[in-house]
């Protein structure tokens, strides 16, 4: 490698430096001075670094496998998209990523024309945590492109059907909305390609379509399944009377409802909840569906009275035999798989698990070290030992018929909920994963390899949440799962207390808000259970006045100052409502609805705290029934702000409520309504204490659901936002906003954290992980006044001369490799028009020259990365037979001026350069290391110089463009020409040697040195003699 400065920048560069990435454009114009409007030519340069982890993936609920070729197959995401393999999954590329929506239901591969492919997005769960769709996509090139193809409004996809001759021939399975009613959902088809949708099958606004499926002897006949499903803020009624199955016999002009006590099939009839079907490839005669039917349903499978379970039939869906009552958690993923080659081999969801007696009796192995929630099972239908399981944390394939797997641990698929960060150095990332636990990881480590999984640690299981570290020693934790299951660990010994509040018999197991059935007469759930009630995603704090003071919400708000060994009520802050008076698709609750509440256990609670930094006490809480409460007197008395917040409707789930460190009585309000069908953004600011509230949604893009706000903590009017969709930025305090999507894909930001002492962006996304934007400075600072200039350079955070160690060897392919910070000092700075060239030096504080460089610059925001290092042009050799040298040495520790000459501008900022934290030394020892490896740079150079004039020479002799030459003299020309060779090769070893330890030369170092010196001259007499006698 050249020894010059390494350098990320924006647009081209002179080709002696060299280029990492692109950073980024951004096209502003101002009305006036003080008032901006933004408008992004693009920001996709500003690139975060993703982090991982992979080795707890997230939600996978669908597989495309190409049957012709088994090792090409694609996988959909619930939250994080499409994936591609070419080999088996030994690598995956995400190939659905940049589109408006990341959830995904559904994933359909033509087998004969293996081009065409489709997604349909919003995935098929009902969980409560569910993502939507905005309709098909259609892929004619593999999924390199996608075109929206329409259904827009169905929101979730719950399978996709091709015609297998016709691939312009296309069945959707529309859930429609599972918020509320709407007008588009059923059964639609295509014959077109997608240009045009009729709706085949439609029962009404609540019921849509959840699974079809092809006889694939016969394309005509067609079996569908129809789902009544609703949720609501306060719980989930998952069937009624729209549900059915379907049959048709003309590929869809007509249907049969199947279960209708007239035809005394042996279905099921009246109410019914989900179905999936699967039909046997080998003997299409026989068909399987599990159907969601019973009574008193309050667990995952806990039907007292149920004709729910698994039916067959050996006739095409004439009449049905019932095998059992086997159908676990069928809200989440009912849905029974045949292996295609063994009717008696029947796969079934929500757990894992397999029948080889066609149903009636079913095994659930545990042994297989894979995650136990399982969404999709393939089996290959030229081998039924190849079996491929798609699950909450991920991918597992086996070839042994399913019993032992091999587990993907390279898919970055990780379903954040929450995120924070420790005072470490490097700091670590902390959070809570979708049914994953609770889980800590360094944001840098000091391997060249990155991130990798090992370096994660877990503490916590269950669905994991919050995680919040007491930064005054970075040694306690504490975390939660469901329902604020609180948890305090010392991070170094590993030991453990459960402190959730208000829980003198202990954490319940079976969390459940209502009653199991103690009297199986008594009509009437009874409201409660021996815990107090809590939210999925329960909200607690450390207080930042004393770490030894926590709040945590239930649906009371509690209060500890001993670190959670007793607590106190500060008292019920929700509105009290009963639910059981609240109607689900114009039900209320009863021992009969299917599903209920699942996932929804508790309502109303606490979902936000927030404590001011500026007066202690200064509390501000809100609910999943839509109240905002604010104390200013530790809790002893509430106001009620609910009302003074214009626009908040009713109900409105309040998602996060954040505290302004800057100025006292700044108060953030981020919450969303879509649980009651409503996308629209909410978020609101207080300058008074609450007293009264303005919208900050500005120009924020319609429908991205608000998460997450946080105000800078350098910059009180710069502002970060997490959605559903992306995360935004805002430099006026939320009159403008813009999207910060860089390199980084769709998916939904849950929360996000700026570290106080780094001043990074962290972000936690709900479908792919950790991302992190390095060093915020430049979207800090930037004014309008800037933006009219012609350039300017932003301030540096300080740069550390991190030693990188490759660790790892023979790590093969199946490996996921998160990104380390960029290795150097980050250059921001602003050019208001493109430009041939820009100017950068670094000087000492001696003001001599160290390093420096000259790019173009694009428009906008443009970025470098200086490595510490001294540069200066190496001498190539034409022939490319010589290395251009090894990199520059570091400079020394201390303080640099980096000075940029853009246009008319000659701007300068200071950059403190820190040694490696794991390093001390004598600051004359390292000075001195530092001039030795500088004068050792030196004869590597002149040395490639010598190689490089010499080469050139012997190339003209080797392309017969040189005058004659003797034999003798060709001889001493090759001679030489090798000799330079290993003089430059050892000298970049001598040089090597040095870096790799800081202090006085070894003796056999010293003696290299000399010998080498010595030889350069030498070889170079040699060949100032040989050019006076070679011709012209």
């Amino acid at each position: 490698m050249e020894p010059t400065m390494m350098l990320s920048l924006s647009m081209r560069y002179r080709p002696h430096f060299t280029v990492l990435k692109m950073v980024g454009v951004l096209l502003f114009t101002f009305s006036t001075p003080m008032s901006a409007q933004l408008l992004p030519a693009h920001l996709d340069g500003l690139s975060p670094r993703e982090i991982g982890p992979a080795n707890m993936s997230g939600r996978l609920v669908d597989i495309a496998v190409v049957e012709m070729d088994t090792r090409v197959y694609y996988l959909a995401s619930a939250t994080g998209g499409v994936w591609k393999t070419t080999d088996n999954g030994l690598r995956f590329t995400p190939v659905f990523q940049d589109e408006e929506v990341h959830s995904v239901g559904d994933i359909a591969v033509h087998q004969k024309d293996t081009s065409v492919v489709w997604v349909g997005t919003g995935e098929r769960a009902n969980r409560q945590s569910s993502s939507w769709g905005d309709g098909v996509y259609k892929s004619v090139d593999g999924g390199e492109n996608w075109t929206n193809m329409g259904l827009e409004e169905s929101h979730h996809i719950g399978r996709i059907v091709m015609h297998p001759d016709n691939s312009d021939v296309v069945y959707v399975a529309a859930m429609g909305h599972l918020w509320g009613p709407n007008p588009e959902r059923g059964l639609y088809r295509t014959q077109d390609g997608g240009e045009s949708w009729e709706r085949i099958l439609f029962v009404d606004p609540m019921t849509g379509a959840v699974d079809v499926a092809m006889d694939p002897s016969n394309p005509d006949i067609m079996y569908a399944a129809m789902y009544q499903r609703q949720r609501r803020p306060w719980g989930f009624h998952g069937g009624g009377p729209g549900s059915g199955l379907y049959k048709s016999t003309d590929g869809g002009d007509s249907w049969t409802l199947l279960t209708n006590a007239g035809l005394d099939n042996g279905l099921a009839t009246g109410d019914i909840g989900r179905i999936g079907i699967t039909i046997y490839r080998s003997d299409p005669r026989i068909v399987y569906i599990s159907l969601e039917q019973g009574e008193r349903f309050n667990a995952s499978t806990a039907y007292e009275q149920r004709l729910a379970g698994i039916y067959r039939s050996d006739d095409r869906g004439e009449s049905w035999t019932y095998q059992s009552d086997w159908n676990p958690r069928p809200m989440y993923a009912s849905q029974p798989m045949v292996d295609p080659n063994d009717d008696q081999r029947i796969y079934m969801l929500n757990s894992y698990s397999y029948s080889d007696d066609g149903g009636v009796t079913f095994s659930v192995p545990r042994d297989h070290r894979t995650h136990g929630d399982d969404r999709f099972v393939w089996v290959n239908p030229h081998d039924s030992d190849h079996v491929i399981k798609l699950d909450d944390g991920g991918l597992g394939t086996s070839y042994d018929r399913g019993d032992h797997f091999l587990y993907h641990t390279a898919l970055p698929l990780s379903q954040y909920y929450r995120v924070s960060v420790d005072m470490a150095h490097p700091y670590n990332v902390y959070g809570g994963l979708q049914d994953n636990g609770s889980w800590r990881g360094p944001s840098q480590t000091y391997r060249s390899e990155g991130i990798l999984n090992e370096d994660w640690n877990k503490w916590g299981g269950g669905d994991g949440f919050l995680s919040l570290v007491d930064t005054t020693n970075n040694r306690i934790l504490y975390s939660e799962s469901q329902y604020l299951g609180l948890i305090r660990w010392d991070l170094e010994t590993g030991a453990s207390r459960n402190i959730r509040p208000n829980q003198p018999e202990g954490f319940i197991g079976a969390r459940r808000n209502w009653t199991t059935w103690p009297d199986l007469d008594d009509p009437y759930m009874e409201l409660g259970n021996a815990m107090p009630p809590g939210n999925w995603d329960g909200p607690f704090i450390i207080s930042p006045h004393d770490t030894n003071t926590l709040y945590a919400g239930l649906n009371e708000l509690f209060k500890s100052t001993d670190r959670g060994d007793t607590w106190t009520s500060l008292g019920d802050l929700t509105s009290g409502t009963d639910r059981r008076g609240l109607v689900i698709m114009d039900q209320a609750a009863d021992s009969f609805v299917l599903s209920l509440d699942d996932g929804i256990p508790y309502w109303p609670t606490l979902t936000a705290i927030a404590e001011s930094e500026h007066q202690p006490g200064v509390l501000l809480v809100g609910t999943d029934d839509g109240l905002v409460q604010l104390s200013t007197n530790d809790g002893r008395s509430w106001m009620d702000v609910t009302s003074s917040i214009p626009g908040a409707p009713d109900l409105m789930w309040v998602n996060q409520v954040h505290m302004s460190r800057a100025i006292d009585g700044r108060m953030y309000v981020a919450a969303n309504n879509y649980r009651n069908d409503d996308y629209e953004n909410y978020l609101w600011v207080t300058e008074d204490s609450g007293r009264s509230w303005r919208s900050i949604v500005g120009d924020l893009p319609p429908d991205q659901v608000v998460r997450v706000v946080r105000e800078d903590l350098r910059n009180p009017d710069v502002l970060w936002l997490g959605t559903e969709m992306r995360a935004f930025w805002s430099w006026n305090g939320g009159r403008n906003w813009l999207p910060l999507d860089g390199n980084m894909p769709t998916v939904a930001v849950n929360d996000l954290v700026v570290h106080p002492r780094d001043n990074d962006l962290v972000l936690a996304t709900h479908g792919r992980g950790i991302w992190i934007f390095d060093q915020l400075n430049a979207l800090q600072e930037m004014t309008p006044e800037i933006a009219m200039s012609d350039g300017h350079l932003f301030s540096i955070e300080p740069a550390e001369q991190i030693r990188y160690r490759a660790e790892k060897a023979h790590t093969g392919n199946m490996v996921y490799e998160g990104k380390n910070p960029p290795d150097g000092a980050i250059i921001d700075f602003w050019s208001a028009e493109d430009r041939e060239m820009a100017q950068i030096i670094v000087l000492s504080e001696e003001g001599v020259e160290v390093a420096s460089m000259e790019l173009e610059a694009g428009r906008g925001l443009n970025r470098a990365v200086w490595d510490l290092r001294h540069t200066r042009q190496g001498a190539a050799s034409e022939s490319g037979g010589f290395s251009r040298g090894s990199r520059g040495p570091l400079v020394i520790p201390g303080d640099y001026t980096v000075r940029l000459s853009i246009g008319s501008i000659i701007a300068e900022e200071r950059v403190e350069v820190r040694e490696d934290p794991r390093l001390a030394f004598e600051p004359e020892v390292r000075a001195e290391w530092t001039e030795t490896l500088l004068d050792v740079w030196d004869l590597v150079d002149q040395a490639q110089q010598l190689a490089q004039d010499v080469g050139s020479r012997t190339n003209r002799l080797d392309m017969g463009t040189g005058s004659d030459v003797s034999d003798s003299l060709e001889d001493r020309l090759r001679d030489l020409e090798r000799t330079t060779g290993e003089l430059v090769s050892r000298l970049n070893r001598l040089y090597s040697s040095i870096q790799g330890w800081i202090g006085p030369l070894a003796a056999d170092q010293e003696m290299q040195s000399l010998f080498l010196r010595n030889k350069l001259a030498e070889l170079s007499e040699q060949w100032e003699e040989l050019e006076e006698d070679l011709p012209r």
